[in-house]
């Protein structure tokens, strides 16, 4: 077995993770979240890798819902407005946030985008954070529900060389079911990972581009 390194104690050096940032960031998710519940509107951060589906199943829950919620969008990536370009053609009102070369959203972000839509006038918010599986797990936003997405694309480990993101999701998606057996990739298997690490999560087996299953990943966040 090979040797493997980890920092002791008080060791690691990432400044972006210290102590005050993070208890800052968590101040501020409290008082989204107190803003988002007095104007009732439901928020769902939706977090998976770079390709994974994430604007796919935007699109697609908005297609299925824009009849019965009044969506917003807040679509995060760190250049470009090809998301919220992808997302606005399908009536969202959509807010894009670019955070350069940071590699998550997070709480203060998401409070400035929510002052650029009109929360009387939305009562369903989908937060497409930056394609991360590790900063985004550290930086809460201030959502009611978060939603992780992966694809069978992404290889047989990614569910468990990721853990600590799939540990407060309540509904875990695997997409792009369709390519399993070409990528020899176990959807099954991808499943018992993710509960292996939260047994309480909801997994809902997709394809974005065509649309099977989003109906159930509807259901299963309770819209």
């Amino acid at each position: 077995m090979s040797k493997i390194i980890k920092p002791e104690e008080g060791e690691s050096f990432d400044i972006e993770l210290e102590e005050d940032l993070l208890k800052a960031n968590a101040k501020i998710a409290e008082e989204n979240k107190s803003l988002l519940k007095r104007h009732k509107i439901i928020a769902i951060d939706i977090m998976g890798s770079i390709g994974s589906g994430k604007t796919s199943l935007i699109e697609q829950i908005v297609k299925k819902l824009k009849n019965k919620y009044a969506i917003g969008v807040l679509n995060g990536d760190l250049t470009t407005t090809i998301d919220s370009d992808r997302v606005r053609k399908h009536g969202a009102k959509v807010v894009q946030i670019n955070t350069g070369k940071e590699c998550h959203l997070d709480a203060n972000l998401v409070r400035k985008a929510l002052k650029e839509l009109d929360l009387d006038d939305v009562n369903l918010l989908l937060i497409e954070n930056v394609g991360n599986l590790i900063c985004p797990a550290e930086f809460p936003l201030g959502s009611n529900k978060r939603m992780v997405i992966i694809s069978t694309t992404e290889g047989p480990y990614m569910v468990l060389k990721h853990p600590f993101i799939f540990m407060d999701a309540c509904v875990v998606v695997i997409n792009k079911i369709d390519l399993a057996e070409a990528m020899g990739v176990s959807v099954e298997k991808l499943k018992k990972d993710a509960l292996s690490i939260n047994p309480r999560v909801k997994i809902v087996k997709t394809n974005c581009r065509t649309g099977e299953g989003v109906s159930d990943v509807i259901e299963a966040l309770d819209l």
